[in-house]
């Protein structure tokens, strides 16, 4: 697939956020979806200092984006046992299965947007 116009890609993400709203999938702010997005995709341990570092956030902005995140079960946050002043941030099937859905919807807006 050849590289996205500005039009095309905005085309694509107004087809997937009117198709997540029309799922009624929770609305997550663009911080609190970069944060969830990086956990599942980049390898693990996250900790709450190494995710405000790599996505260069302040570590309450993470813990706010955490708190929401663990509201809804995607994420779920834990004691270090090797080091009790870090904080671990673990994936959780409830969140897969978020982000597959919305992987899918993503898929299908790109569908809609090759087929004209």
């Amino acid at each position: 697939m050849p590289p996205l116009k500005p039009g095309q890609a905005l085309a694509l993400w107004h087809g997937v956020m009117v198709a997540a709203l029309n799922r009624s999938l929770p609305d997550l702010t663009a911080r609190q979806f970069a944060l969830c997005l990086h956990v599942y995709q980049a390898p693990p341990p996250h900790t709450v200092r190494g995710l405000a570092a790599t996505l260069n956030m302040s570590k309450p902005a993470v813990t706010r984006a955490l708190d929401r995140l663990e509201g809804l079960e995607f994420l779920r946050r834990k004691a270090d046992e090797a080091d009790r002043r870090s904080i671990l941030v673990q994936r959780t099937v409830k969140g897969s299965v978020f982000l597959r859905e919305f992987a899918d919807l993503a898929a299908e807006a790109a569908r809609k947007l090759n087929n004209g």
